[in-house]
């Protein structure tokens, strides 16, 4: 049977999906897009405001809108923890945020990376991730013992490796971001590189929230015997994180939500 002709109910079987999801479509995706615009600017000025001080800074008598869109885009406000600020030095070039100014369509429209820090039997554990930030799809992976730019050039490779290239690759301005070979990967392959405004880690919010997740998905990194059981766990909660476990944005996995947006001939490996 040609693919093109199958029926609703051919493709939902053929994708392992229910019926009804093939009719389903992002809840005003520009609206919400815009109000978070409109939320990280106001951040931009008064990090500390929760959602409420920030529906009055907007003039939004409800504040629930403004709460729903900052937990979909796992936007929080900073809370200093009692460190004292350190003088960053000036980085060579400086890139805008261009997530303010676009809002992703499509996958693949703009990809998005951070890594985390897992304590292990005493020893530090660095894991990166790239994620598709429409289908909010973990697309690449990297953990690594040590600790720099070589960790996220992996995980961008990762994601690469089974997918076409992004329009715009965001981070923030760490230096392992920054490192010249990481960006002359970006450059050579014509991403338009986007960052968050220093001091704002929710500009990053998405894999700040799927940290959260993934960290109490994964459990205590030390009740693992060997470092290579710890990893096959990290791959395992991320693929459950992918196929399985039901993302609030869409009401579904990220993976099903991907593959109502692609034909049914094509295969998404994820």
């Amino acid at each position: 049977m040609d693919d093109i002709a199958l029926t609703k109910a051919a493709r939902a079987r053929v994708l392992g999906v229910a019926r009804s999801t093939l009719y389903y479509h992002k809840q005003q995706p520009e609206r919400d897009w815009r109000m978070k615009v409109a939320i990280e600017e106001v951040l931009r000025q008064h990090p500390s405001y929760g959602h409420r001080r920030i529906a009055t800074t907007l003039g939004r008598k409800d504040e629930r809108p403004v709460l729903r869109v900052m937990k979909l885009f796992g936007i929080k406000p900073y809370r200093r923890r009692g460190r004292r600020w350190k003088k960053t030095k000036k980085q060579a070039i400086e890139y805008p945020n261009v997530l303010m100014t676009m809002t992703p369509s499509r996958i693949h429209d703009a990809w998005v990376s951070d890594f985390t820090h897992l304590g292990w039997k005493g020893h530090d554990v660095s894991v990166a991730t790239v994620m598709d930030v429409y289908t909010r799809l973990v697309l690449g992976l990297s953990v690594l013992t040590t600790h720099g730019s070589i960790l996220v050039t992996q995980a961008l490779w990762s994601a690469l490796l089974n997918n076409p290239r992004p329009t715009i690759f965001h981070s923030d301005n760490g230096v392992e971001y920054n490192a010249l070979a990481f960006r002359e990967v970006l450059t050579s392959l014509g991403i338009t590189i986007s960052r968050s405004k220093k001091g704002c880690p929710w500009e990053n919010g998405y894999q700040e929230s799927f940290y959260d997740k993934f960290k109490v998905e994964l459990g205590d990194p030390s009740r693992f015997d060997t470092l290579g059981e710890l990893v096959a766990e990290i791959y395992r909660t991320v693929h459950y994180y992918n196929t399985a476990r039901i993302h609030s944005a869409f009401d579904m996995p990220p993976r099903s939500f991907a593959q109502l947006q692609v034909p049914v001939t094509m295969q998404l490996i994820v």
